[in-house]
């Protein structure tokens, strides 16, 4: 929004979320932002046609779930093709999974673009990431 995006809309299941991103929104005057409280799983209709969604956690989040997570991230896939619009981009940051386990759990109906450069360590001579950032489109 500081940068002049327009027409924004952040959503989060808990309504507590959502009520300190208002709270932030308005301290920062960024008054067009949409805020809902939307399950991902179950997004409502209007969750669609979007030209980028970004995702810092959300399946991160879900993948964790002990209760059918394959299920959960496999409607999380079924929910953002019908968030994004055809050739939509989607942005994710991982803590959780590798570069070539998202490629994995995102290969139908999208295609990688780009990996985002994240901070490296090295650990017993081999170097390695802590984060996986990358970016898809929508097929």
């Amino acid at each position: 929004a500081k940068s002049g995006y327009t027409h924004l809309t952040g959503i989060d299941y808990s309504p507590s979320a959502i009520q300190l991103s208002e709270k932030v929104r308005e301290k920062e005057g960024m008054a067009n932002i949409k805020l809902k409280v939307e399950d991902f799983l179950a997004p409502s209709a209007e969750l669609s046609g979007f030209e980028i969604c970004i995702d810092k956690g959300t399946f991160d989040a879900i993948s964790l779930n002990p209760d059918n997570a394959v299920g959960k991230r496999r409607q999380y896939v079924r929910s953002l093709s019908t968030a994004l619009r055809p050739e939509g981009f989607f942005l994710i940051t991982s803590c959780n999974w590798t570069k070539e386990e998202l490629l994995n759990e995102f290969r139908e109906g999208f295609e990688i673009l780009e990996e985002l450069p994240t901070p490296k360590f090295c650990f017993g001579g081999r170097i390695g990431n802590s984060v996986t950032a990358l970016v898809f489109q929508r097929k």
